[in-house]
C-alpha cells in the first residue's frame, strides 16, 4: 500500500513523540545523575545513603534499612534499590561494578525541551536486502567508557543502494525477527553523536527484503547522560556518507541536554 507524504509524517511525528514521552518519565534516562564505579573498599557515594562496595561477584549495600547484597548480571539493566526520592542502580559491565543514581528531580529532566531532529524526508527510506549468517556470531565493540567492551550477537549483513554505491552492515538481534542497526556516518561529530545511532529494523520479508527507515534513527542513551556505558559502533558499519535524517546530537548549541563536567564520574548506557 502507498504511503502519501501526510500519512509519512504523521507516523513520524508518532514515532517522534513517543521517544520524546519516553525520555520524559521520571525513571528515564534523563534521570540519571551520577555513576560511580566501585571497589572492595566501602565507600560513601554523593546523593543516596549507606556504604557500597564489591566482594566478589556482588556489591554490598551497608548502613540503611535496605541493607543488601546485590548480584547484578553482566551487560543487562542493573539491580534497583529505591532510598528515599532517588534509587540506587547497580549494573555490571565488562567484570566491573557500578552504581548509577536515578533522581525524578534531577537538571536535565526538568530541562527537557525535546530530542533535535533532522526533518523526515521520504527520501531517507531505503529498501535493502538481509543475508543471514550460517551461524550467529558475536561482534565485540568498545564503548564510551575507555576499557569496557559490548558482546553483541549478530544475525547477518544488510546490503542497501545509496548514491549509486552499495553498503552493506551488520545487524545485531536474537535471530527471531527485528534486527538493530548500530552505525556512524559523515554527520557523527558534526551534527549527530559521536560514538553511534541506533535504528530498529522490522523482520525481514519471505524474500529477505527490509526497509531502512532513517528518520527513525535514535540516539543512544549515552547522548543525553554522562551516567550511560553505551557501545561504539563496529568498524564495518561506519557509512561513508551523510546520513541527514534522524535524531541529532542533543549535546549541540540548541539541543535538548544541559549538564555540566563529568567531574569524577566516566561516560558510558
Amino acid at each position: 500500500m502507498t504511503t502519501t507524504p501526510d500519512q509519512f509524517r504523521e507516523s513520524w511525528e508518532h514515532w517522534h513523540s513517543a521517544r520524546e514521552a519516553a525520555l520524559s518519565e521520571p525513571d528515564g534516562w534523563l534521570g540519571l545523575t551520577a555513576l560511580h564505579w566501585l571497589d572492595d573498599q566501602p565507600t560513601a557515594l554523593d546523593g543516596v545513603p549507606g556504604l557500597w562496595h564489591v566482594d566478589g561477584d556482588t556489591v554490598v549495600h551497608s548502613g540503611t534499612p535496605e541493607t543488601g547484597i546485590l548480584t547484578p548480571a553482566e551487560g543487562a539493566p542493573g539491580v534497583r534499590v529505591a532510598l528515599g526520592e532517588r534509587s540506587a542502580e547497580v549494573i555490571r559491565r565488562t567484570g566491573r561494578y557500578a552504581v548509577r543514581i536515578h533522581d525524578p528531580k534531577a537538571p536535565a529532566l526538568a530541562s527537557f525541551a525535546g530530542i533535535p531532529v533532522y526533518e523526515p524526508e521520504p527520501a531517507w527510506v531505503v529498501s535493502g536486502r538481509f543475508t543471514a549468517f550460517p551461524e550467529r556470531r558475536i561482534v565485540v565493540t568498545g564503548a564510551v567508557v575507555d576499557g569496557l567492551e559490548h558482546r553483541h550477537p549478530a544475525v547477518g549483513t544488510v546490503t542497501f543502494e545509496h548514491g549509486g554505491t552499495e553498503h552493506t552492515v551488520t545487524v545485531f538481534g536474537d535471530g527471531s525477527g527485528p534486527t538493530r542497526l548500530l552505525f556512524t556516518d559523515a554527520t557523527s561529530g558534526v551534527t549527530t553523536y559521536p560514538a553511534a545511532r541506533i535504528l530498529h529494523i522490522a523482520a525481514p520479508a519471505a524474500d529477505g527484503t527490509v526497509t531502512l527507515d532513517l528518520t527513525r534513527a535514535e540516539n543512544l542513551p549515552c547522548a543525553f547522560t554522562d551516567a550511560a556505558t553505551c557501545p561504539i559502533a563496529p568498524a564495518e558499519n561506519r557509512l561513508p556518507f551523510a546520513v541527514e535524517a534522524g535524531e541529532r546530537n542533543p549535546r549541540l548549541p540548541g539541543g535538548a541536554v544541559r549538564q555540566g563536567s563529568t567531574e569524577t564520574q566516566e561516560v558510558s548506557a
